[in-house]
């Protein structure tokens, strides 16, 4: 995966301000876990969802443009990159993918939530413009689980284990750069962790007098 730094423009100060959703940037090496993480706490939780990516590549049979990518042409994709409107994108195997700051900034605007499921290069891109977000590693509970799970139903040889083990590695020697790590050897107890810093990010001061301003002069006033 090659990175390309994003079209520089103003910070996103913004993000995680009054009414504002939170910006979640969520990374693991693969076989952590990390999408059925992210599912469960989708079903468990309203007001979040995850942004939905920007690609080349042709769609494939079942797949939907808007839920699984959004299917762009390559010059299309590019006008984007040349107007900033990337958090960050990407070439893997011949084709760009990007995660749309555009997309993603209406979708806060609005009060939700929105997670980024992006490994360590395109997550240090995105804290560079909305350093308010809310950046959480997970981890594996021992590297004899992550091989485990790396090697799936044994149907792949050594050579690509063994490759798939130190791309895992590369990944997580980037854990302390978030601010929160999860190992994720209980599923229900790590789902528990995640959910519990999505609780305490919307507890946040200045999120609960943009959502219950009302309540709160209510409460002060003074009683005749």
């Amino acid at each position: 995966m090659s990175h390309a730094s994003p079209t520089p423009h103003p910070p996103a100060a913004e993000f995680g301000a009054g009414a504002q959703g939170t910006l979640y940037i969520v990374s693991a090496p693969s076989g952590a876990g990390k999408t059925s993480l992210v599912r469960a706490l989708l079903q468990r939780n309203a007001d979040i969802g995850v942004s939905v990516s920007h690609t080349t590549r042709a769609m494939r049979p079942g797949e939907q443009d808007g839920v699984n990518y959004h299917f762009v042409s390559q010059p299309e994709f590019e006008a984007m990159v040349e107007r900033g409107e990337f958090f960050e994108h990407a070439w893997v195997f011949d084709r760009h993918y990007g995660t749309s700051r555009v997309e993603v900034e209406k979708r806060l605007a609005v009060g939700e939530d929105v997670i980024l499921e992006i490994d360590w290069q395109g997550a240090q891109q995105v804290r560079a413009q909305a350093p308010d977000a809310e950046s959480i590693f997970i981890l594996p509970p021992s590297r004899a689980a992550l091989q485990e799970r790396l090697s799936g139903r044994g149907t792949d040889d050594d050579t690509i284990i063994a490759r798939r083990m130190r791309d895992a590695v590369s990944e997580m020697s980037h854990y302390d750069e978030y601010e929160h790590v999860i190992i994720n050897d209980n599923f229900e107890h790590a789902l528990n962790e995640f959910e519990c810093i999505v609780h305490a990010r919307r507890s946040r001061l200045d999120k609960m007098q943009a959502r219950h301003a009302a309540l709160l002069e209510s409460l002060l006033n003074d009683v005749d």
